[in-house]
């Protein structure tokens, strides 16, 4: 039986700025930000969208009705959690209107978050091939104003539906993981700005993916010239090139030019929305498939996911039948039409703004934000959420 992804639903928040302009606002040379780092745009997230609201409009246009009586677990993985105890997922279970009778939980480890719940959903499918799991890959990645890391936020929600015989991506048995404590990233309770030392986390990515690329190879017995992309976390574009680069002399003169044109593919929709944490891996796959007019059936794709703190795995998939028909370019071309370009001031003041932490009330103006969920407020300690398409 095969096992993996059926349908990909993906949604960023309707505002953005260029990265020139935020590169010549900060004193730095353009080329900084869109050659050093490889990126063009940058999601901002308006105080009507949250990690909640993002993945609810992720998932909102891939689930149907069958969907939503077969989906009996949804996995949110975040770094953006907004409830020490209540997990995001049931948030999204609500809104969306999925079957009462589902197991609902959040899974945190950095970005890897969406790896784990896809490898939790792998076996849950296994033991129950009838069922559906909605896995969510939703994060605002903030670092602050006039930081090192300010280049590399951004905000948006990857939702797969996870099931057997799936119509896109059939995830292979086996995978390679490693999991080591370091400190290269890290948020405490107490703030909404990560904390980041950037040349080490760089470097352990790198190793990391060295490391379970040579267990992958002993596993499987597969080497570079059998996969035909690879797929990396991107929590700027530039850097899954670097850890393809430590393995490129192992391919072909063919396949090398096949894995780097591929690669540039996979890293158009992450350019232009900036880093989304838990879902930027699957952003980039995301990207592949639906840029790439060459990729064919049965193509083999390598999947590196890597979480500070930290944990990577990589594991690959293959490309079913027909799957370019079960994608929907046409619905995230025109997503991306439709965002705002808003200037370095309009930004600076929407990151300034917060939600009250004292529980005190509020209410929010959705009028201006077009997505289809939003935040509408908080009312005696709760978030409110409105889907304007059932209101």
């Amino acid at each position: 039986m095969k096992i993996g992804i059926d349908k990909i639903g993906f949604y960023t928040p309707h505002l953005y700025v260029d990265m020139n302009e935020l590169a010549n606002a900060r004193g730095v040379e353009p080329e900084k930000f869109t050659v050093g780092i490889g990126q063009s745009q940058m999601a901002v997230t308006p105080i009507t969208q949250d990690a909640v609201s993002l993945a609810a409009n992720a998932a909102l246009h891939i689930i149907d009705e069958e969907d939503k009586e077969k989906i009996d677990l949804v996995i949110f993985g975040t770094e953006s959690g907004i409830d020490h105890s209540k997990s995001a997922a049931v948030y999204v279970h609500h809104l969306l209107g999925i079957n009462p009778q589902a197991r609902c939980i959040e899974a945190k480890q950095a970005c890897y978050g969406a790896t784990a719940a896809i490898q939790l959903a792998k076996g849950h499918i296994a033991l129950h091939p009838e069922s559906k799991v909605l896995v969510l890959g939703a994060d605002i990645a903030r670092y602050g104003l006039n930081t090192p890391g300010e280049s590399t936020q951004g905000a948006g929600a990857v939702a797969l539906l996870i099931s057997a015989e799936p119509r896109i991506l059939a995830l292979e048995e086996k995978s390679a993981y490693f999991t080591a404590d370091i400190m290269d990233f890290w948020r405490p309770i107490y703030s909404d700005i990560a904390f980041v030392d950037g040349k080490f986390s760089n470097e352990q990515y790198i190793w990391f993916f060295n490391k379970v690329w040579e267990q992958y190879q002993e596993k499987t017995d597969l080497t570079l010239n059998d996969i035909n992309a690879i797929c990396y976390h991107l929590p700027y574009t530039k850097m899954g090139l670097k850890a393809l680069r430590t393995i490129i002399e192992q391919a072909s003169e063919e396949q090398k030019e096949q894995l780097l044109s591929n690669y540039q593919i996979s890293t158009a929709y992450n350019r232009n929305v900036g880093n989304i944490y838990t879902g930027a891996l699957y952003l980039s796959l995301l990207s592949l498939l639906e840029q790439n007019k060459d990729l064919k059936d049965g193509s083999r794709i390598g999947l590196y996911s890597y979480g500070s703190g930290a944990v990577g795995e990589f594991f690959t998939g293959i490309l079913q039948p027909n799957f370019k028909e079960h994608l929907n370019k046409e619905q995230h071309t025109s997503l991306f039409a439709s965002r705002k370009q808003i200037s370095i001031e309009a930004y600076e003041e929407i990151f300034e703004e917060e939600l009250p932490t004292d529980g005190s009330t509020t209410e929010l103006d959705i009028t201006q934000d077009p997505a289809p969920i939003c935040l509408a407020g908080i009312s005696d300690n709760m978030r409110q959420y409105v889907n304007k398409l059932t209101k």
